[in-house]
């Protein structure tokens, strides 16, 4: 704006400087309230994020904690049953009366009273030595030797029963090498070396290799994928994690990048025809409909309602909620009934996106929202897609503990070994086994995938 000269000006040139003038004012009044606003914005913190609780601080609020219930009523306590096949049975039959002494047959005492008495035997490495014997043959003059027995080859002593338990420790319950050597030794007598576990794992590459590419096809043939990404650390250098699962199988991978060409080398040619992830960019545009997770949606929700928005995102809050205890109902509800409830939920959300906001945080919510606009209530529409992407949040935590304790890989092959046994682990679970079962069978060459 030009400064008004001191001579008298003319109507025209008073309307022009009246109007810079309003713009000017209108400019200034807009940046007032954007630095007001950010001024008085909250922190975010894991209750209005996609933040985890850990990096919430010392001067968090504290968690609300759940209202006093009506204590329930006492419940008559239950024993643990007898086992019904017990290894060994003692039969303890009495000499003498308790009362007179008197001699007592074995005849005339039948059972008054049975217990279990339950304990671990002591467990030993069983140690087979090998020999192989030979000689010179007496035809032809040449050296000969037996062939080793097909279970233990000649090369690693320790047997598949050991590395199974030691990817079971480290890999599920985080126990570092040095606590593996002192735990194997303690418990079980067995004098097992740092270097020994880590050549015990890393010849499990080959084999969990092949059990991912099964893996893999498995998850290529869903209609149905899920997928979520965490930090991890490779060499002190900061990869990504990514899980990718369907309801048979789960993949995991460690990569250099957080980048959409990750999750694209894992599908290739193929388009699933619902994917479930949050709203991160690296995850879009990989199948024909998206689901975005309803749990981050209410995070940023709660961020507004925190910054001092009470118009528009409460009422969006409520309707989020309403829609997923629906989608909790689906198994009850007639086709008719959910196709209903999926139109009152997009006529309900585009009605709350029309209202006008007066809060900077309630306008910024409304313009989230209308981007991901069509990709909130898929699974209202389709009784096979879950409302949010928990799934995968419980596949990767487990590697996120890993991470924390470990703090990371220091070696090269370390990532392929992790991401393969998660692999192997959550897809046997899908299958109704165990994580210990599941490890047996990969490192007995049994493992499958149904």
């Amino acid at each position: 704006m030009t400064v008004p000269p001191r001579y008298r000006l003319s109507e025209a040139e008073k309307d022009a400087l009246l109007a810079e003038q309003a713009a000017l004012i209108e400019r200034l009044a807009a940046r007032i309230a954007e630095l007001e606003a950010l001024v008085g914005r909250p922190k975010k913190t894991s209750a209005n994020s996609h933040l985890p609780p850990s990096q919430d601080g010392p001067g968090g609020k504290p968690r609300k904690t759940k209202r006093q219930r009506k204590p329930r009523p006492s419940r008559p306590g239950v024993a643990r049953p007898l086992a019904p096949d017990p290894d060994r049975t003692e039969r303890c039959l009495a000499e003498t009366c308790p009362h007179c002494h008197a001699a007592l047959s074995a005849s005339v005492q039948r059972c008054r009273h049975r217990y279990d008495h339950i304990d671990l035997p002591e467990v030993r490495p069983v140690v087979t030595r090998v020999e192989l014997f030979g000689g010179r043959c007496g035809q032809c003059g040449r050296r000969y030797r037996a062939g080793p027995p097909a279970a233990m080859p000649p090369g690693t002593p320790f047997g598949p029963g050991i590395r199974s338990l030691l990817a079971y420790l480290h890999h599920s319950h985080h126990v570092s090498f040095e606590r593996l050597a002192r735990m194997l030794n303690e418990l079980f007598g067995l004098t097992i070396s740092e270097g020994a576990i880590a050549n015990a794992f890393r010849r499990m590459g080959a084999a969990l290799d092949t059990a991912r590419a099964a893996i893999k096809a498995k998850l290529l043939s869903a209609s149905i994928i899920a997928s979520d990404e965490t930090t991890t650390r490779v060499n002190g250098v900061t990869h990504w994690q990514w899980v990718f699962h369907s309801d048979a199988a789960v993949l995991h991978t460690i990569a250099p990048s957080r980048s959409r060409a990750v999750a694209a080398a894992v599908l290739g040619e193929h388009q699933p025809e619902v994917w479930i992830s949050d709203r991160y960019a690296g995850q879009q545009e990989l199948g024909r409909i998206h689901q975005v997770c309803l749990t981050h949606v209410l995070r940023d929700v709660q961020y507004a309602i925190d910054c001092g928005d009470s118009v528009v995102a409460p009422k969006i809050r409520e309707h989020l909620r309403w829609a997923i205890r629906v989608g909790k109902r689906r198994p009850s509800l007639k086709d008719s009934t959910l196709a209903a409830y999926a139109a009152k939920a997009e006529r309900g959300l585009d009605a709350l996106l029309g209202v006008p906001a007066a809060h900077p945080a309630g306008r910024e919510l409304q313009r989230q929202i209308k981007a991901w606009r069509g990709k909130f209530f898929v699974f209202l529409s389709d009784r096979r897609v879950p409302p949010t992407n928990n799934g995968s949040e419980q596949e990767i935590r487990p590697s996120v503990i890993f991470r924390k304790v470990t703090n990371g890989f220091r070696s090269d092959w370390g990532p392929g070994i992790h991401a393969g046994y998660r692999s192997v682990t959550g897809t046997a679970r899908r299958q109704g086994q165990s994580a210990w079962t599941a490890i047996q069978n990969l490192v007995g060459g049994t493992f499958a995938v149904a």
